[in-house]
């Protein structure tokens, strides 16, 4: 039996897609943009926020690297220390929609920095009970090559 993909959380990234897109939501009133997308603008208070999709290539704005095997609770522990593979996490602003927080999929964390242009990919993140790939969004240097 094949495997199969299945998103994270609907409705925050298209899939399957080639070129995978975060999906937020734009207020029509404001102009305000929000990732995931909201029921109210957290700016004006409109209700009417639209579905939009955010460009596929950001910049990095600020990041930070995991280095240790985080405490559990309440992060759920799925590594040991001689398993764990450090990692980064940062914000990629999307100029003219917004900032959105993510993991960065970078194979040198070294060689980050802000500034450095990134773009968004979907990527393999757990097995859950049913045997399913669960996908999820990460951002990537932009340099990097093709999307998975």
């Amino acid at each position: 039996m094949a495997t199969r993909q299945v998103p994270i959380e609907e409705g925050l990234f298209t899939w399957p897609a080639d070129e995978p897109q975060l999906i937020g939501g734009r207020c029509p009133d404001c102009g305000v943009m929000t990732f995931p997308r909201q029921a109210d603008c957290p700016k004006c208070f409109g209700s009417d926020v639209a579905e939009a999709l955010f460009e596929r290539q950001g910049t990095l704005w600020t990041f930070t690297t995991q280095e240790f095997v985080p405490k559990s609770p309440p992060y759920a522990r799925q590594a040991t220390a001689e398993t764990f593979v450090p990692y980064a996490v940062g914000y990629v602003e999307f100029p003219g929609q917004a900032r959105v927080e993510g993991r960065i999929d970078a194979d040198d964390l070294s060689a980050l920095h802000i500034g450095m242009e990134m773009e968004v990919a979907v990527v393999p993140f757990l097995t859950d009970d049913d045997g399913n790939d669960v996908v999820t969004y990460v951002f990537r240097p932009a340099s990097s090559g093709a999307v998975s």
